[in-house]
C-alpha cells in the first residue's frame, strides 16, 4: 500500500502583536485579576487580524499560497483541497472551492470545508490521509485550517478574549511508494457530555436575525468547565498506539498538541513521562490559534530542526464537547 506523507507544511499571521499587559489592564478595570490564568495557559502574545480585508479564508489562503510556493507544487497539482474552520468566512459557497478559484486548481479536483471545532484539522488530515489510501487517483491534497477567532469572543469574558490568537496553517499531502513514512494509524476518543459548555453563535444561527438578540449572544458563549478533562483520554490513546506499533516513548521524536494550555501539555508529558524537550509549545506566542495549532507547532519544530525527516510525531488535539483525536505519523 502507498503511505501519505507530509509533503509540506506552512502556517501565516497577521502583523499585529498583542501582548498580556493590554488584557491584564483591559481586566483590571473590571476588578477581575487574570494574571494567573494567562499564566497556567502559557500565554504571553498573540497575533490578531485587524483588518476588515483579513478573515479565516485570507489567512488560510495566505498559508496555502505559502506551502504550495515552498513545496514547488500550484494549485493545479492539487488533486483535493479541504478548508478546516468552525469559524468560516462563508457557509456558501465553502471556503475550499473560493481557495480552488484563488489558487487556479484544475476541474477534477475534491473540495469541501470541515468543521470539527479545535480538533478539526487533525481530523481533517487523518480523514484525509485514510480517503487517500482508498483512493489512488489522488496525489495530492491540500488541508488549510484557520480560525478567527479573536473577533467572535465577548471583551467582557476573560476566558476566551485573553485567550484566542488569529493564525492559519496547511499542508501538503502526498501518496508515496516510500513505506517508511507517512501517515501511521490514529484513534477517536468522544465524550459528548460537555456538548453544551461552548457555542458559537450563542443564540444558535436561526436566531442571528431576531430583534431580541443581544450583540453578546452572537459571539461565542463559554461556560466555565475544568479543561483537563481530556488529559487522561490523551494520554491512554497515545499510549494505545504505541502499543499497538511496537513503539516506546523514546521512538517518538515530537509531541504536536493543541496549544489550548500549556498545563494540559504537562500534565500528559507527566502522564507519559516523557521529555518535556520533545513536547513542541508555541501558544505563548502565538496565543490559542485552535484548528491550526497542533501543525503550526509541528512546522516550528520543523523550522527548529527538532522534527527531520523519518521522525515519529504524534499530533493530538480537542474539540468542543468532546472531540480528541490522536494521530501517529512518521515524516
Amino acid at each position: 500500500m502507498d503511505s501519505i506523507t507530509i509533503r509540506q507544511a506552512a502556517y501565516y499571521h497577521p502583523e499585529r502583536v498583542v501582548h498580556n499587559d493590554f488584557y491584564l489592564n483591559h481586566f483590571n478595570s473590571m476588578g477581575k485579576d487574570i494574571e494567573r490564568f494567562l499564566q497556567v495557559m502559557g500565554r504571553e502574545r498573540r497575533y490578531i487580524a485587524d483588518s476588515e480585508e483579513e478573515n479565516a479564508f485570507t489567512m488560510g489562503l495566505k498559508a496555502a499560497q505559502k506551502v504550495l510556493l515552498e513545496a514547488g507544487l500550484t494549485g493545479e497539482d492539487m488533486d483535493m483541497i479541504v478548508f478546516v474552520s468552525q469559524t468560516p468566512e462563508y457557509t456558501y459557497p465553502t471556503n475550499a472551492l473560493l481557495l480552488h478559484h484563488k489558487l487556479q486548481g484544475k476541474h477534477r479536483t475534491i473540495t469541501m470545508d470541515s468543521n470539527a471545532n479545535c480538533a478539526g484539522m487533525v481530523t481533517s488530515v487523518e480523514q484525509t490521509s485514510r480517503y487517500m489510501q482508498s483512493n489512488p487517483h489522488v496525489r495530492y491534497a491540500l488541508v488549510v485550517g484557520c480560525d478567527h477567532s479573536s473577533i467572535h469572543c465577548n471583551p467582557d469574558d476573560e476566558i476566551t478574549y485573553p485567550n484566542f490568537g488569529d493564525a492559519a496553517a496547511a499542508v501538503i499531502l502526498e501518496r508515496s511508494t516510500d513505506e517508511s513514512k507517512g501517515f501511521v494509524d490514529s484513534l477517536f476518543y468522544i465524550d459528548s457530555e460537555g456538548s453544551g459548555n461552548i457555542t458559537f453563535p450563542a443564540c444558535g444561527l436561526s436566531n442571528i436575525y431576531s430583534k431580541d438578540v443581544t450583540p453578546e449572544q452572537l459571539r461565542i458563549r463559554w461556560i466555565p468547565f475544568d479543561g483537563t478533562v481530556c488529559v487522561d483520554a490523551a494520554i491512554n490513546d497515545i499510549q494505545e498506539l504505541l502499543a499497538r506499533h511496537e513503539l516506546t516513548i523514546e521512538d517518538i521524536s515530537a509531541f504536536c498538541l493543541s496549544q489550548f494550555s500549556l498545563k494540559n501539555i504537562e500534565l500528559i508529558q507527566s502522564g507519559l513521562a516523557a521529555p518535556q524537550e520533545k513536547f513542541i509549545y508555541v501558544g505563548d506566542e502565538f496565543g490559542y490559534t485552535g484548528t491550526s495549532s497542533p501543525f503550526i507547532a509541528f512546522q516550528r519544530g520543523v523550522e527548529d530542526g527538532v522534527i527531520k525527516r523519518g521522525d515519529y510525531v504524534f499530533f493530538w488535539s480537542v474539540g468542543a464537547g468532546w472531540q480528541i483525536p490522536t494521530m501517529l505519523f512518521r515524516y
